[in-house]
């Protein structure tokens, strides 16, 4: 909102102004004074509020209120509460009078024209646009908070689209249209005015390629849309026709929050006296936006989509493993989407190539697909397969350097929702793996930790993963839904319940017991044996170490205690300064509801049951979990993987809102 005016009167003849509806004109009534003249009378017609604004310590009311002292303690501002209906129909007369009783010694006449001019969004965050007379300069979060919300436009509605919409300065579709935020302009008022006087609609320069802004004129086809603002465009001269009291425009999201954005973006119209050089703005109106983040989904979010790549390799075909995958699809409810190799390049870590995620305004939400800097035989698969209609997507590239295995994406994760010392967390937490704090190892891309922790809704933790050779969280850690209070567990790897399982096992008796019985390309190893190899035992006590300091830092910024952790038991060797999984990795699960697919560990088998499965199911399904151990050995685990990075798994989004949060 403008500043209040002032409107200066003249004894000789009469003044004109415009008034906005809603908007108070200060009245200077000092300055053209008759000679002799101590009070003053002020009197509007109807449609004209007067009001006589003054200091009552230094200023005593006259008995009627008709003749108000000319002091500079007493001034006079007007409203108009409707549009006038012609030009100068409204009309202020101020009298001037001497000391004594008499006639006024002279007059200053005001001629008005209401004029009704009102920028508008879906404040409320109801999905609809209705007039507001509070602050729509400011957003504020929380379940009492307000402003608008942009969907960044980063799907493609349109076949014929080369790229995602937020590159189309023209509509391609109409579907369009519902990824838009609605914003109306009122702007009621006599058309002669508008002979004399203009709207012009800006956008910051700051803000110009953040936003769009496209104007709606009438008809149901394309042609009858026009980008009126955005990265090539500062302002636009509304066109308004005779009698036009609305004009509604549609505004695009161009970026997502990141390091240089906080995602706030703001729109102005001006209503511009053009009858003046330079043209003066008599009122503005201005509107704020707030960009709607990317937002990762949980594993104890229901499953969507299960995707899987079709490869071959020394091994041949992964037949098998894509049938295992299409079983657990199935059980649990979920549909499979296979990559095939022409598409995949024979690069079947999926998980690593890219996340799935979503975005959300009040009137709509989508899913975005995040591909990750990793660039390998996937490259193009999320651009040219999954980017498309009502499915969004962004990328953060390495300008300068080649990216490191910490900058795949299975080096990130999602907490489910927490609370962590009384404050509330309703969209998770980001995990991910980084080097020790303080040392030069490998991180994940600053581009992407920014990017990250700019959403704001799901503030990043990083965590010490870089004593994994591939150097990915989801190789220790994993979240599981459940049906109790707590509703989920966090799994973590841990060589020293898999040291302690084996021993109960030779204490047992079954110290012959041989892990990798029945593969044909592993040598066996006892129990006995794995117990008296004091390197796997030294490689494996280091790594507990490791996940130990995970263990910690994901207590403190999780809020967790030791009941919802579960430790699954697991074995590392190190290959040089590195660890690597000494036998599939359990943990590095895919997750389907209460559907975990496993990689099948090949444990001592003791009593016509692998032992490590065993114990795997007495920790989990006890949880109202089904454990079921796919064998991936070949194909995945001999090529420093698990099932979960030759998956990926789209997720339904949560049901909370997150403007309804305080980041």
């Amino acid at each position: 909102m403008a500043p209040q005016r002032s409107v200066r009167l003249s004894l000789k003849k009469p003044t004109y102004a415009v008034c906005v509806v809603g908007v108070e004109t200060s009245v200077d009534v000092h300055s053209d004074v008759p000679k002799g003249a101590k009070t003053f009378g002020v009197s509007g017609s109807s449609g004209v509020e007067v009001f006589v604004v003054y200091d009552p310590a230094r200023v005593t009311v006259p008995p009627d209120e008709s003749r108000w002292p000319l002091a500079a303690d007493v001034e006079v501002t007007l409203s108009v509460d409707a549009a006038s209906k012609d030009l100068n129909d409204l009309k202020v007369k101020v009298s001037y009078f001497g000391q004594h009783e008499g006639s006024a010694l002279g007059h200053s006449v005001l001629y008005l024209t209401g004029v009704d001019i009102s920028l508008d969004v879906d404040t409320a965050r109801r999905g609809k646009v209705k007039r507001s007379h509070g602050d729509k300069k400011t957003w504020r979060w929380g379940p009492e908070g307000y402003g608008a919300v942009l969907l960044v436009n980063c799907d493609r509605d349109s076949v014929m689209s080369r790229g995602p919409d937020l590159t189309d300065s023209q509509l391609t579709s109409l579907d369009d249209l519902q990824d838009m935020s609605p914003m109306v302009l009122s702007c009621d008022g006599p058309d002669r005015l508008f002979d004399s006087h203009k709207l012009v609609l800006n956008v910051p320069f700051s803000d110009s390629k953040r936003v769009g802004v496209f104007c709606a004129r009438g008809g149901n086809s394309l042609e009858d849309y026009k980008q009126v603002l955005g990265p090539q465009r500062l302002s636009y001269d509304v066109e308004r026709q005779r009698g036009e009291r609305k004009i509604n425009f549609f505004v695009e999201g161009l970026a997502f929050p990141d390091a240089d954005f906080l995602g706030l973006v703001s729109l102005s119209v001006s209503l511009v006296d053009t009858g003046t050089l330079p043209e003066v703005p008599l009122f503005t109106d201005t509107v704020a936006f707030r960009v709607a983040p990317w937002i990762m989904t949980p594993n104890t979010q229901p499953p969507l989509e299960l995707y899987a790549c079709s490869v071959v390799d020394s091994h041949g075909p992964n037949k098998k493993f894509l049938e295992d995958m299409s079983d657990l699809a199935l059980k649990a409810n979920c549909k499979l989407v296979i990559c095939p190799q022409v598409e995949n390049r024979n690069d079947r870590w999926i998980q690593d190539e890219m996340e799935f995620g979503y975005t959300e305004a009040p009137h709509k939400a989508f899913p975005v697909v995040f591909d990750s800097p990793r660039n390998r035989g996937l490259k193009h698969f999320p651009y040219k397969r999954i980017l498309g209609p009502d499915f969004g997507y962004v990328t953060r590239e390495i300008l300068f350097a080649g990216a490191s295995s910490l900058d795949s994406f299975g080096n990130l994760d999602v907490s489910p929702p927490v609370t962590v010392g009384g404050k509330e967390y309703p969209l998770g937490r980001i995990l991910i793996g980084s080097s020790f704090p303080k040392s030069g190892g490998r991180r994940m891309t600053k581009v992407v930790r920014d990017f990250l922790q700019a959403q704001q809704v799901q503030a990043p933790v990083e965590l010490y993963s870089d004593w994994l050779s591939v150097g990915h969280v989801d190789e220790f850690l994993s979240f599981v839904p459940t049906s109790d209070q707590k509703g989920f567990r966090l799994l973590l790897a841990s060589p020293s319940a898999c040291l302690e399982l084996f021993q109960e096992k030779k204490d047992e008796g079954y110290g012959e017991a041989a892990q990798f019985d029945g593969l044909r390309h592993q040598v066996n190893r006892s129990i006995n044996e794995m117990l008296a190899d004091h390197r796997l035992r030294n490689d494996s006590l280091y790594v507990q170490k490791c996940i130990d300091w995970n263990r910690e830092v994901l207590k403190r910024e999780l809020g967790l205690s030791e009941r919802d952790i579960v430790d699954i038991p697991q074995l590392f060797s190190l290959k040089g300064s590195y660890a690597e999984a000494f036998f599939p990795d359990m943990v590095n699960m895919v997750v389907l509801g209460k559907y975990l697919g496993i990689p099948k560990p090949f444990g001592p088998i003791i009593n016509g049951q692998c032992c490590l499965e065993e114990k795997v199911r007495s920790l989990l399904e006890p949880l109202g979990l089904h454990c079921i151990f796919i064998d991936d050995y070949l194909f995945y685990h001999e090529l420093l993987g698990e099932i979960h990075c030759g998956t990926n798994v789209r997720r339904r989004p949560f049901s909370f809102k997150w403007w309804h949060m305080v980041p």
